[in-house]
């Protein structure tokens, strides 16, 4: 995912998300979303992984198509109000971290289950 996709869905998420620590220990964002936004992930989320990789793509590729239009110091500022809002969420001891070596080895080990 570009930087562009990443701040665009961080900016997104907004006030109008909460974000939860889930049994992994991993930060995940509860959606406050249309009724029809809702049944449409719903209809995804049950479609075979490759199906969901396939769409997810695509909609990534659509916020990268709408961000591709920034001027670059949009960008960079944008950027730099996500450093800001993840570090002050690290300092209030509300996001927590996990060791690069134990998220590469749970990527590698899912990968291998394909």
């Amino acid at each position: 995912m570009r930087p562009s996709t990443r701040l665009s869905l961080a900016r997104r998420r907004g006030t109008g998300h909460e974000t939860h620590v889930d049994a992994a220990g991993v930060e995940r964002y509860s959606m406050r979303v249309s009724n029809q936004a809702r049944q449409v992930l719903e209809e995804a989320l049950r479609l075979p992984i490759d199906e969901r990789a396939d769409v997810a793509a695509e909609l990534l590729r659509s916020l990268d198509d709408v961000e591709s239009t920034l001027p670059p110091e949009e960008a960079e500022r944008r950027w730099a109000e996500e450093i800001t809002r993840r570090a002050d969420r690290a300092v209030r001891g509300e996001s927590i971290g996990r060791d690069a070596n134990e998220v590469l080895s749970s990527i590698e080990s899912k990968l291998r289950q394909r």
